[in-house]
């Protein structure tokens, strides 16, 4: 099987549930992953920005991968987060991300704000560090920058180590200008929950999704239906999703989808800061979507 046969599908951003005591809370980390590799997701994504890592030290980071690694009931792909913004130390990092795991999601340098130049000798920097191979990470919103098009392709032509980018900005247009020159073998993954079934009708490979956290099952179907073209059938569990979906955004990320996953008994409503929950009136908000999509 090929890389690009095994993230092929829907992978899931995994959030990092912690206990009332802001210590990490493996027997919830065992529900989720029973909950989600039982819903069928292709590949799981660990300590990527979902999972609150720039809150964990190293040896907590090391346990969660640790622990998934041995709970990982299916063998799934595991792709391990390793980003930030100082290149030197982020490469140093992916350096040593233990080879039994997949992948490493590394996301554009954010707060410094480097030009597309700059961006582009970052990932060859950590894309030669690297034992494994690298998915690259476009996240404007958060990151304050932005991977233009242009940028996106020269990555994906000149550093081999690079075989994939998840591409979440809101413009639909970028996405289609990155596909339309992209060599064929490189994996584009939607990185927007609201905008995935277009993302699929453009040539994305997958998605690494938030959402999948709490509806694991409706939305690896949905990707699946995408995939085998079947997009009718695809946009109506699109349709189902679509206001749970953007619920989980609307107070940040992961707040929304922590206040998911209590509600459904997974896993306790706890943040770290600056992280905070959700306000009670979105959590009973999130609570009425739940029970419509049960």
């Amino acid at each position: 099987m090929t890389i690009q046969d095994r993230f092929r599908g829907t992978g899931v951003a995994l959030i990092t549930p912690f206990t009332a005591d802001n210590k990490v809370d493996f027997k919830s980390l065992e529900k989720l992953l029973n909950h989600v590799i039982g819903g069928d997701v292709e590949f799981l994504v660990v300590c990527g920005t979902t999972g609150e890592p720039v809150t964990m030290d190293e040896g907590e980071k090391q346990a969660v991968l640790d622990f998934v690694f041995e709970h990982n009931t299916k063998k799934l792909p595991v792709v391990v987060g390793c980003g930030g913004n100082n290149t030197a130390e982020i490469a140093k990092s992916a350096a040593k991300v233990d080879t039994r795991f997949d992948a490493i999601l590394s996301v554009v340098p954010y707060y410094n704000k480097p030009n597309q130049r700059g961006i582009f000798e970052h990932f060859k920097v950590v894309s030669e560090a690297s034992a494994l191979p690298v998915i690259a990470y476009n996240v404007p919103g958060r990151a304050g920058c932005n991977i233009a098009a242009e940028t996106a392709v020269k990555i994906a032509r000149e550093l081999p180590n690079v075989i994939g980018l998840k591409e979440a900005s809101p413009s639909v247009e970028q996405f289609t200008y990155i596909k339309k020159d992209l060599p064929t073998d490189f994996m584009l993954f939607s990185g927007d929950d609201s905008i995935v079934v277009p993302h699929m009708s453009l040539g994305a490979h997958g998605a690494i999704s938030v959402t999948a956290n709490a509806m694991p099952k409706m939305y690896s179907d949905m990707v699946r239906l995408c995939i085998a073209n079947k997009y009718d059938e695809a946009l109506k569990l699109h349709l189902k999703l679509i206001e749970f979906t953007d619920s989980l955004f609307t107070q940040g990320s992961p707040a929304g989808v922590k206040a998911a996953l209590s509600i459904m008994g997974i896993v306790e409503n706890n943040l770290r800061l600056p992280l905070v929950p959700v306000t009670n009136d979105h959590f009973e908000y999130i609570k009425g979507l739940l029970a419509q999509l049960k």
